[in-house]
């Protein structure tokens, strides 16, 4: 039996929360459309295209912002067939500087046959941006 889109976006969402770059990466499928834009110099911003890339982005973006001084909380998930838009808000502490910072977040996942086809987060890349520079 194939995961619905509600069942794999939670389980998204539990290894997010966990810290499990390995696990989330083991959600999706080979070939993607992920899209996370932002500064180009913020190394984590971008596009990827394959599973074998989300693993390391998560790394990366863990890797740039102080441990524990990190929360993502989720108001709302819709899910519409293949798709979920997941509402919350994020706040982390820049690593590189010390500033403190918070974004509302809209994260659109396509699930397709149980896995996450499509990746993209909508976010304050300004914000983002400014919160590591010195």
């Amino acid at each position: 039996m194939t995961a619905t889109t509600e069942a794999v976006t939670t389980e998204f969402l539990r290894r997010r929360s966990v810290q499990d770059a390995r696990g989330l990466g083991e959600l999706f499928a080979d070939d993607i459309d992920w899209n996370v834009p932002g500064n180009p110099d913020l190394p984590w911003t971008g596009r990827r295209t394959r599973r074998e890339q989300v693993a390391e982005y998560f790394a990366t973006l863990w890797h740039a912002v102080v441990p524990g001084e990190s929360s993502a909380v989720v108001n709302k998930v819709l899910v519409d067939g293949p798709d979920a838009v997941v509402l919350g808000r994020f706040a982390h502490t820049a690593g590189s500087t010390g500033k403190r910072f918070e974004t509302l977040v809209a994260l659109h996942l396509r699930v397709i046959e149980g896995k996450i086809v499509r990746l993209h987060l909508y976010e304050d890349t300004l914000t983002v941006s400014n919160a590591f520079q010195a």
